[in-house]
């Protein structure tokens, strides 16, 4: 894979500056402008702003069409490395390609959709097949993996190894502050089971939402990396192994969690030790936990809410349905024999359901934490977990879509 990553040697607190503004000025796409633009049309452009760019598979990249790309990827290629903020339209269809996105400003990728508040009926998929970290695949970083990256540089978006991954050069801006996609499915389906990491997304020092969108693999599946926000709503995704890992903050809201076996387990995260007080971790709240299909009920108490990636792994599921896969003691050790838990582990529930929530096997298995409400409390919104660059400040969420 070839990494088009813009380096940038700007002034941190500059870079920070122009965060701030950009956070609270882009020109987001309110509701009912969104579903025109997504609207399937004779003119597909008719019902979007001006200069917004379209993606036509069966376009030729010759074609005469100023707007019209036949790959997201030469789409994105062709905008500014700049702070405006861009808009992308894609027609139904597969797309056989890696996304990378560098640019600092605003960038929204729409899927064209009658059905924009149904992941069911969406009609784009963003596909890649590759894995890494085995003999067969070899041992390049799990970031050429990823069917969709969003991140400044190459070197901010890798997981690297040991207990504090890849170190990132402390000049390294923060990449995209406002990052959408709307009813676009991202895949990786280098093999049809765990086969070493092989990411559908790869997000780092980023603010990045996604509404109405599904991410498949088996491994790896979504990787939120150093100094970067997630936001998923009404959103499916789907793994075996270790599907939500990362260094950053993920926040998934009314989505479903797709078991296709079980490995490890759901979460897998490192803590960071920081100058501030930070909330990074994978926070997943009023979803479904499910097998991915009826054909898997061997799999009924056997897959884990999570493991310590280090011994300052934090996840929480609250007030989630939880189906019969999930293991009685929720939660478990790394392994037998490098259980990665100390007092600094964050393995937690609160006010979970269904045949999954087992409070006896929870409180035997002495590995998961279930909270109270006032426990539960200082982690209860995406408004007290997402911050600020480098800074324990919350309320970090001008990018998150509300109404989606």
């Amino acid at each position: 894979m070839g990494f088009l990553f813009l380096g940038r040697n700007a002034a941190l607190q500059a870079g920070f500056v122009v965060l701030l503004a950009v956070a609270r000025t882009c020109s987001a796409l309110r509701k009912g402008q969104r579903y025109a633009c997504q609207a399937p049309s004779l003119n597909p452009l008719s019902g979007c702003p001006k200069h917004t760019l379209l993606i036509d598979a069966s376009s030729a990249n010759s074609s005469t069409e100023k707007n019209v790309f036949s790959t997201i990827q030469s789409a994105v290629l062709s905008l500014p490395h700049d702070n405006s903020t861009q808009y992308i339209l894609v027609l139904p269809g597969q797309y056989t390609e890696q996304v990378n996105v560098t640019r600092p400003g605003p960038l929204y990728l729409l899927g064209q959709t009658a059905s924009p508040d149904s992941v069911g009926s969406n009609g784009v998929e963003v596909l890649w097949h590759q894995a890494t970290g085995t003999a067969t695949t070899g041992t390049l970083d799990n970031a050429y993996t990823s069917t969709l990256t969003i991140a400044p540089t190459l070197n901010s978006s890798l997981t690297g190894a040991g207990p504090t991954g890849n170190t990132v050069p402390a000049d390294t801006p923060f990449g995209n502050t406002d990052f959408r996609a709307y009813n676009l499915n991202f895949t990786n389906d280098y093999l049809p089971y765990s086969a070493g990491p092989s990411l559908a997304l790869s997000t780092s020092y980023a603010n990045t939402g996604f509404y109405h969108c599904s991410f498949k693999s088996y491994q790896d599946t979504v990787y939120v990396g150093k100094l970067a926000n997630s936001y998923m709503r009404h959103c499916e995704i789907a793994g075996q192994t270790d599907f939500l890992y990362g260094f950053g903050t993920l926040w998934i809201e009314a989505s479903t969690l797709l078991l296709r076996s079980c490995g490890g387990g759901i979460t897998a995260w490192k803590g960071t030790n920081t100058t501030y007080a930070n909330k990074f971790g994978a926070y997943i709240r009023r979803s479904a936990v499910r097998k991915a299909n009826a054909s898997l009920s061997s799999i009924a108490g056997k897959c884990a809410l999570g493991r310590p990636w280090n011994s300052q792994h934090r996840s929480i599921f609250a007030q989630c349905d939880l189906d019969d896969s999930i293991r009685p003691s929720g939660y478990v050790d790394w392994s037998a024999t490098d259980p990665r838990v100390s007092n600094y582990t964050f393995m937690a529930e609160y006010a979970d359901f269904g045949p999954g929530w087992n409070l006896t096997g929870r409180l035997e298995g002495n590995v998961t934490r279930v909270l109270g409400e006032s426990e539960w409390e200082m982690f209860d919104g995406p408004g007290k977990v997402f911050q600020y660059f480098r800074s324990g400040r919350a309320g970090n969420t001008g990018w998150v879509d509300w109404s989606a």
